[in-house]
């Protein structure tokens, strides 16, 4: 579901996916590639949220209050991101929370059921686990990105393939 709130409605590039369960709501933009998949949320009423190029936000996730995701990044099964930016083809893991001002550096990831805490700083290329997250080890050429690379085209292909058997 794509609606308005208080006179903004979102902007959705003709190229990316929104399934037809997730609610995108006020303030979100979707750039070309994005996809946003089965009840996801992104609640753009109290801040823009902004889905950069190839990048995702799989089923379950929140997104709320300013946050960025920059081109290619992932944001897992049931993680929030509050507030906070995920960089350049980061992944944040399944069940995994960034509160507000945090930054995940790029194609760093974020282990499944990690908090990174507000104003925390998670270096490029780097594995953060725990409650807190910290930093654990350099991931040197490790593929970060692979998510994006696949979800990108499972988004098109949902688009060309997929449809309502009610």
């Amino acid at each position: 579901m794509i609606r308005s709130f208080d006179g903004t409605t979102p902007r959705v590039a003709e190229s990316a996916y929104v399934d037809e369960a997730a609610v995108v709501v006020g303030d979100v933009v979707l750039e070309s590639g994005a996809s946003v998949w089965p009840n996801a949320t992104l609640r753009g009423d109290s801040g823009r949220i902004v889905v950069g190029e190839r990048a995702n936000v799989q089923d379950n996730a929140v997104l709320h209050e300013d946050a960025v995701l920059e081109a290619e990044a992932t944001v897992g099964h049931a993680a929030v991101v509050h507030a906070a930016t995920v960089g350049e083809g980061a992944l944040v893991g399944m069940n995994a929370v960034v509160l507000d001002d945090a930054r995940v550096g790029e194609e760093a990831i974020v282990g499944a059921g990690s908090v990174v805490t507000e104003g925390t700083r998670i270096d490029p290329r780097t594995l953060a686990v725990g409650t807190p997250a910290e930093s654990k080890t350099d991931l040197g050429d490790a593929k970060a990105r692979a998510p994006a690379e696949h979800y990108a085209g499972l988004g098109a292909r949902y688009e060309e393939t997929s449809e309502r058997v009610d």
